[in-house]
């Protein structure tokens, strides 16, 4: 990839990246505030600064893999009334802002387009391509985050509606869940998986 098209890319994908990382972690801090913890709020974390959230790596692996992440939103179940049922809702937090978000984002695609012979070319290209992005980028992290394996949402979803001593089987395998996600991804099962639900949920959206 040339300098060119690199500088291209991050202008494009850039902000609606490190918007929908920022707004899926503040949504996990909120919920749990909201829900009597204030470990997030108490360390910075209910902010829309992306520069609060970013993990590097993870920041990286975007732009290489398409796959990224942020830094985890900390949370303390112990100041829940109910741990099992609210540490459930701030997990859906997040993937759920994300659908919201590229709800948002193709109804505002809509919206240009229905308004676009009043507006100005080199408003509604750039603008329209980084809406389009958003709507692709918030899908794939909800979509993603929803995968019932460690560290990610969708293993706490599962582990907090699982009977109890499924639940304590299925948490010892936290330790391995990156390397089984790496391993599932570079062997391409993931895609196999996510990429069809990715494309039927942008079908709607577009649609």
């Amino acid at each position: 990839m040339n300098i060119a098209k690199l500088i291209q890319e991050i202008a494009i994908l850039g902000p609606p990246f490190l918007l929908a990382l920022t707004v899926h972690e503040v949504s996990h801090g909120y919920v749990a505030y909201r829900l009597g913890d204030p470990t997030a709020k108490s360390q910075g974390r209910l902010t829309l600064n992306p520069l609060k959230h970013l993990d590097p790596i993870g920041t990286i692996c975007f732009f290489i893999m398409k796959i990224g992440w942020a830094k985890p939103v900390p949370i303390n179940p112990a100041y829940f009334k109910n741990p099992q049922r609210d540490t459930l809702w701030v997990s859906l937090a997040g993937p759920g802002a994300n659908l919201l978000l590229a709800v948002a984002s193709a109804l505002i695609i809509k919206l240009i387009i229905l308004l676009s012979p009043f507006l100005p070319r080199y408003f509604i290209l750039p603008f329209g391509i980084m809406l389009e992005a958003s709507v692709w980028i918030n899908i794939i992290l909800a979509i993603f985050n929803l995968i019932p394996i460690p560290p990610l949402d969708g293993s706490k979803i599962l582990l907090n509606l699982l009977p109890h001593d499924l639940a304590v089987a299925f948490a010892k395998m936290e330790r391995f869940g990156f390397i089984i996600l790496l391993v599932l991804f570079y062997t391409g099962t993931i895609q196999k998986i996510i990429l069809p639900i990715i494309s039927f949920a942008h079908s709607i959206l577009a649609g």
